[in-house]
């Protein structure tokens, strides 16, 4: 059951805000949603999920990036989900890059971890059939992301090309078996079998993408000052994934722009246009 934790009117529409209980992250969760007043909730109705980064919640991109007006221009409803399972009972590190706030979207397998974090069930199972029983909306849908939540929407999608129309992702951590981030969360959250942490690498799933599944368009925008870029991002990784399996993609690098939410918002409106342009009945 869905609680309406609050509501805003902007742009003609509405930002919610919900929460329910979990049953794969067995806690509360919380996610908020973005309903142009132009749109009428059904199966078609487009729809975009937004995944956030490391230490964000749900309310940084409906706060910061400015997507509502795209959004209410297009006629897409937004989805962002939080970043993490949350609460008292839900294992927890002093750190930014680890726990509460750093759930990376995969579904964790070792203690104590393994007790809350699916994030990876949430967004591709129990989300969408949340959202499908409540409002009857899903059967059309992309997913973009920012940094940690670039990386999910990369490895969700590209594991899943069925579900979704597009992709996007501003920043994203490509590589994360090769950076420090990727490397300290899986070893937490997965153990020592390095095997098992390419299931969620986005560029060990470009370089075995099926040449039979669906290749989805897929777009990144990376800011050229940002200062995770050379050491946690590896983009170029996944680009050269990319050109040695003959997948077409639109990788943009910004001169002058970080890793912040400035950079976002002044890339959001193209983003969600190149999201219109796929997700059309």
């Amino acid at each position: 059951m869905l609680e309406l934790i609050s509501e805003n009117k902007q742009h003609g529409g509405w930002h919610r805000r919900f929460r329910h209980h979990s049953e794969v992250n067995h806690c509360d969760m919380q996610f908020a949603m973005y309903i142009p007043g132009s749109v009428t909730l059904q199966a078609q109705t487009p729809c975009l999920y937004f995944l956030s980064g490391l230490t964000c919640t749900d309310e940084n991109v409906m706060q910061k990036s400015g997507i509502q007006l795209y959004a209410a221009q297009h006629g897409i409803v937004i989805i962002a989900p939080d970043t993490s399972p949350r609460g008292e009972q839900v294992a927890n590190d002093a750190a930014y890059d680890l726990g509460q706030g750093a759930g990376f979207y995969l579904n964790a397998t070792e203690a104590p971890w393994s007790s809350h974090y699916h994030m990876y069930d949430y967004i591709v199972t129990e989300l969408p059939a949340l959202l499908k029983a409540e409002f009857g909306i899903g059967d059309n849908c992309s997913i973009s992301g920012h940094s940690m939540g670039g990386h999910g929407a990369l490895h969700i999608a590209l594991k899943n090309p069925q579900r979704y129309r597009a992709i996007s992702a501003f920043s994203p951590i490509v590589n994360p078996v090769n950076c420090a981030w990727g490397k300290k969360a899986f070893s937490q959250y997965l153990g020592d079998q390095q095997d098992s942490w390419l299931a969620y690498d986005s560029c060990h799933l470009m370089a075995h993408y099926a040449d039979d599944a669906p290749r989805l368009p897929i777009l990144i925008d990376q800011g050229g000052d940002d200062e995770f870029l050379a050491e946690q991002l590896l983009p170029q990784n996944f680009v050269a994934a990319a050109e040695a399996n003959h997948y077409a993609l639109r990788y943009r690098e910004h001169a002058g722009y970080d890793h912040s939410y400035f950079f976002i918002s002044s890339f959001i409106g193209e983003h969600i246009a190149f999201h219109a342009e796929h997700l059309k009945p």
